[in-house]
């Protein structure tokens, strides 16, 4: 395995589980037979859509925002989100008292912005989708002096985000393959530092929606690609890769998956269905992927990431439509 140390490393993750621990939920990794019906192997979940704030991100926030001075922290955080991220700093910035900024894009997940405002950060809706209220919020920040956070780039995120796969390691030390979705890459890559550094035979299989392709697309050509964003799947929705993100999944991907809108709404209904969790499109893409190479997967113990629970009305009604239909 290449040295990613300078981003991300086994030392800094354990460092931030002790670090984060009073603030996060050590969320439970439950076998679920009625999944290994699907995948025909032995299955597990990691349901980080238990986790506070119903998603894996908040573990990055706290990360980050515990280690910052009461200088940055007094000038105000901004970032931008489609949404859980974007509860991560609020949530975090209301633990360290620092004022927070949170660009969306407009139309986003309903549930998710009020939780920012609840916590009592001050959303700003911006432009169609991620890169633009990104782009909105950065000189919005120069401007007012704010310290800005990247979702992707800034990789004490991932640090925090890392620790969950420390979870899974200590519950499930012989776990063959962990498949994680894909938006910006934090979590994936962060997943893959932590198995790999452990155990370097874990494969560590990534999915995207086939409607916002870009890392997908950057992976396999090598370069940053930007590509349509049309995915119902807010998680996943970038419209282009990031650095260091994109050298480190290359490095530590084992494959890397496409599912349809579709595939995810399916797995979100057999999440429902056979056992009782919400888990929001993003979060089911794990298991989507996991039904598509199924063939794959034989004699391995699995563990899907369910990263996130935080679905919107109107999706879970689109969803239970078609499952009338």
């Amino acid at each position: 395995m290449k040295d990613h140390s300078q981003w991300i490393s086994l030392t800094d993750v354990l460092a931030a589980k002790i670090r984060i621990s009073p603030f996060i939920v050590r969320t439970p990794l439950h076998r679920h037979l009625a999944l290994e019906n699907f995948l025909g192997t032995e299955t597990y979940v990691k349901h980080e859509n238990h986790q506070k704030l119903g998603a894996f991100k908040v573990r990055g926030g706290v990360n980050m925002l515990s280690q910052m001075s009461r200088e940055d922290l007094d000038r105000g955080i901004a970032t931008a989100s489609s949404g859980n991220h974007g509860q991560s700093i609020a949530y975090a910035a209301s633990i360290f008292g620092a004022k927070c900024y949170v660009a969306v894009p407009q139309g986003a997940n309903p549930g998710k912005v009020q939780s920012m405002r609840n916590m009592g950060a001050t959303v700003i809706e911006h432009g169609p989708h991620f890169g633009v209220a990104n782009d909105y919020i950065i000189e919005l920040s120069k401007e007012k002096g704010y310290r800005y956070i990247h979702a992707v780039k800034d990789t004490l995120l991932y640090q925090g985000v890392g620790t969950y796969t420390l979870e899974i390691l200590e519950d499930l030390p012989d776990v063959d393959t962990i498949i994680v979705p894909v938006g910006g890459g934090s979590g994936a890559s962060s997943t893959a530092i932590v198995a790999k550094s452990v155990n370097p035979k874990i494969e560590i299989i990534g999915v995207q929606g086939d409607s916002a392709p870009a890392v997908y697309d950057s992976w396999n050509t090598g370069s940053p690609k930007s590509a349509r964003m049309d995915s119902i799947a807010e998680g996943l929705a970038t419209d282009t890769a990031y650095e260091p993100a994109l050298t480190m999944l290359r490095d530590l991907l084992d494959d890397f998956i496409l599912v349809s809108d579709e595939e995810m709404e399916d797995a979100v209904l057999m999440y429902l269905e056979h056992t009782r969790n919400l888990v929001e499109h993003a979060g089911a893409a794990s298991l989507a992927a996991g039904i598509k190479i199924k063939e794959k997967l034989q004699g391995k113990k699995v563990v899907l990431i369910a990263s996130g629970g935080n679905l919107s009305m109107a999706h879970l009604n689109r969803a239970l439509e078609r499952y009338k239909d």
